[in-house]
């Protein structure tokens, strides 16, 4: 009986030994929280990216035409023009002097077509080459400008500020958005036939000090500056108007010299950079530049870093005629890198660069996503600009031109 009982109380002690062990396991301890379980964070979401949807929302002939700049004929708008703003969506127009006849021409030629452009999903770009000296399409009754080696001259980098700045002003006035300048070419052959006076100076230093202050100065004043004509069009011998110039310089001089002036543009905020038609034959010994993905992309994009829109050089030039048809010559820019494809004359070669980019689009020989990320840079930049479809008032002509003597005069004399 004894141990009948003895077992009876060693139960009744381990049950509740167990219950007082089970309470201090869950019973939480005074003063004390529960730990939660880990939150889930939620997955973060995109940032908006405006641009992206508004060339997702376009169509692929729309995005094409933003990737041709045109050349247009005669100083009224014709036909011709209007239909490639209303129905081929090109994006960007060059003026050279005979579409330019006086300053109230001039003025409602530009209006014109920034009205037919009116509905379009983005602004067009209006541009000359406004270099000063020999080469200015800015109407006859305004001051001349200083050729660019006037300006190097000068060595004062605020004064080619000014000379920008007043390029700009003067440009604006009448509604025009981008210049073809400035020429970063190195003069290092006086035998050039093409560049001399319109290049800064004869090392790439000069050059440098000189012409990015002007393209900074082009900037400052709402104007889209391309700098021109990479890798670098002074030491030649021929004119890529009219033949295929040969440059032989090795990758060494070719970083020291040539592409001395374009890296510094690059890294000073250049948004525009056009590639010449030369053979660099020691970087690509069979393409041209501006049709060399060797030239574009390991070079101009890979080395300098450029992020910008890359713009040919008119492919009219016989540098490029005398290579290839211009529809072929189009589709293989495109292909290397090229933004744009610049054509300044002759409409029955642009609806040949058009007909042609579309066909490779829609066969696959241009991909959609080289499409797209072009037209992103040229949105990109059209924004960045603060570029509109708005029409500007006629210019005072008399003001304008004496606000552009006073500010050339002025800083030209400290």
């Amino acid at each position: 009986m004894k141990g009948s009982l003895l077992h009876r109380m060693l139960n009744c002690t381990l049950a509740f030994g167990l219950i007082i062990v089970s309470g201090c396991t869950t019973a939480p301890r005074q003063g004390s929280t529960e730990t939660a379980p880990p939150a889930v964070s939620p997955k973060p979401t995109a940032a908006p990216d405006p641009i992206q949807d508004l060339v997702n929302s376009m169509t692929l002939e729309e995005k094409l035409g933003q990737m041709v700049l045109f050349g247009v004929e005669g100083t009224v708008l014709d036909d011709t023009t209007r239909n490639h703003i209303t129905k081929d969506h090109v994006g960007g127009f060059i003026f050279f002097g005979p579409n330019i006849k006086d300053s109230h021409q001039a003025w409602s030629l530009f209006q014109s077509m920034q009205k037919e452009n009116a509905s379009a999903k983005l602004p067009l770009l209006l541009g000359v080459d406004q270099e000063g000296g020999r080469v200015s399409r800015l109407p006859k009754e305004l001051p001349a400008f200083p050729a660019s080696q006037a300006v190097g001259a000068a060595q004062d980098p605020d004064y080619a500020y000014k000379v920008g700045s007043t390029l700009a002003h003067a440009l604006g006035a009448f509604g025009l958005n981008i210049d073809f300048a400035p020429v970063l070419d190195v003069n290092s052959n006086p035998n050039n036939p093409v560049i001399g006076d319109r290049s800064f100076g004869s090392t790439a230093e000069a050059v440098s000090r000189m012409a990015i202050p002007e393209m900074k100065g082009i900037q400052s004043g709402g104007v889209i500056p391309v700098v021109k004509h990479f890798p670098g069009h002074g030491d030649t011998s021929v004119d890529s108007h009219k033949e295929l110039p040969i440059v032989q310089h090795d990758l060494q001089r070719l970083r020291s010299v040539e592409f001395a002036p374009f890296a510094e543009a690059i890294r000073q905020g250049a948004d525009a950079v056009m590639v010449a038609h030369l053979l660099v034959t020691k970087l690509d010994p069979k393409l041209p530049a501006s049709l060399s993905p060797v030239i574009i992309q390991q070079y101009l994009r890979g080395e300098l870093g450029f992020k910008g829109v890359v713009i040919t050089d008119d492919m009219t030039m016989e540098a490029i005629g005398s290579t290839m048809p211009i529809d072929k010559a189009a589709v293989q820019a495109v292909q290397a890198g090229a933004d744009i494809v610049l054509v300044g004359h002759e409409p029955a070669k642009e609806r040949a660069v058009l007909n042609a980019l579309l066909q490779a689009a829609r066969e696959g020989a241009l991909k959609q996503e080289t499409i797209d990320a072009s037209v992103y840079r040229i949105a990109k930049l059209k924004t960045k600009a603060k570029l509109t479809k708005e029409s500007v008032p006629e210019p005072n002509i008399a003001k304008l031109s004496s606000d552009m003597k006073s500010a050339l005069k002025r800083e030209a004399k400290k």
